[in-house]
């Protein structure tokens, strides 16, 4: 196995930015930021926006997160072929002529 190449696999506590609530596990994510945990000792920090205590599969409860502006994005993206799409198929629904309706007997 070659030396140097794996990243240091520590104890990292995780916090919700959302609910506030930490956790301490194992991870590599490096972060700047460092926390004093309740054993006394000094953890790195990393801030999530959805963790277990705020995940609405966990919780039951459904909760919309537009983090920098994902959503805006995606209309940006895909709105507009929604649009086109639903601009050509307008004149073909207006062309095509109604049924006549069953004479009656």
């Amino acid at each position: 196995m070659k030396q140097d190449i794996h990243p240091e696999y520590r104890y990292v506590v995780f916090q919700d930015t959302s609910s506030g609530d930490t956790f301490l596990t194992r991870s590599t994510i490096s972060t700047t930021e460092t926390t004093t945990w309740t054993d006394g000792s000094e953890y790195p920090l990393a801030k999530v926006e959805i963790s277990a205590f705020t995940h609405p599969f966990f919780t039951g409860q459904m909760k919309i997160v537009d983090t920098a502006g994902r959503v805006e994005r995606f209309e940006r993206r895909y709105g507009k072929r929604r649009k086109a799409a639903a601009k050509a198929t307008e004149p073909e629904a207006a062309a095509t002529p109604a049924e006549p309706e069953a004479a009656e007997s």
